[in-house]
């Protein structure tokens, strides 16, 4: 499978690169940067701290796109929107790890579904999306006398709170209460806030350091809590669930999918 990386001179481009090299079934077919970048023109596999792969990176997707059949991208919302356009074009795999797509931005990537075989997910780890589906079982079992607040940490430079694993956690948890995140969410509190309203989802948000990632789900009640954790200490685990994701799409009809489907859960 001729895999494309974008935005490859990243922190997550370059372990995106590395997991293309070292996993079989695939290849990296062209690596992408924003035009100015100094990485192009630059070895995709030098820059990942590997022997040279002989894959200049470079700032023209569209041909990488014609010429592959999917592509990874852990870049920013507006990135994201336009490669879907062309891997629609295209009629190729797009694994999606990128954070903090609105509401309109998943509207563009269900039409670009239409033509792509989009995988999309807040986290590509095999161990959030098991714990996704616990969250999702424990929160249809309790009832709402059992408070549910999330709490999540990441390293200084992340921009977008709470995180795309936090949501998808308020997610899973809303659909097992069959409510609607939308309604119930709490994201900051702040001041004399008055009691807590029975049924709210709350989320905490921490940053600093180089923390990877680290995710709690706490089920509070009277006289007792249960907490489900996630612990990330390396983003490779990310990388390589992408390729999986990749590797799973390939064969698929056009559509949106996500890790769930992957990991068949």
């Amino acid at each position: 499978m001729r895999l494309v990386v974008v935005g490859a001179d990243g922190r997550m481009g370059r372990m995106l690169v590395r997991a293309v090299a070292e996993a079989e079934g695939c290849m990296l077919s062209a690596a992408i940067e924003r035009s100015g970048s100094p990485a192009i023109g630059q070895d995709a596999g030098t820059l990942a701290g590997l022997s040279p792969l002989h894959v200049a990176v470079t700032d023209d997707p569209l041909a990488a796109f014609a010429a592959a059949d999917g592509v990874l991208d852990f870049t920013t919302p507006a990135a994201t929107i336009h490669f879907a356009e062309l891997a629609a074009q295209a009629r190729i795999v797009h694994v999606i790890g990128t954070t903090g797509l609105s509401d309109a931005d998943r509207e563009m990537l269900k039409a670009a579904s239409y033509h792509a075989r989009i995988v999309q997910s807040g986290n590509m780890s095999l161990g959030i999306n098991l714990m996704a589906e616990l969250v999702r079982r424990v929160a249809r079992s309790l009832g709402d006398e059992f408070d549910i607040e999330i709490c999540e940490m990441h390293h200084r430079m992340k921009v977008d709170a709470p995180s795309g694993t936090a949501l998808m956690l308020g997610e899973a948890a809303a659909e097992g209460r069959a409510v609607d995140l939308k309604a119930v969410r709490v994201s900051t509190r702040d001041g004399h806030t008055g009691p807590r309203k029975p049924g709210d989802i709350g989320f905490a948000t921490l940053r600093g350091g180089s923390v990877v990632g680290d995710h709690s789900v706490i089920f509070a009640g009277a006289g007792e809590s249960l907490t489900i954790s996630h612990h990330a200490a390396d983003r490779g685990l990310f990388a390589t669930g992408a390729v999986k994701a990749a590797l799973w799409a390939h064969p698929k009809p056009p559509g949106l999918y996500t890790m769930t489907d992957v990991l068949g859960l």
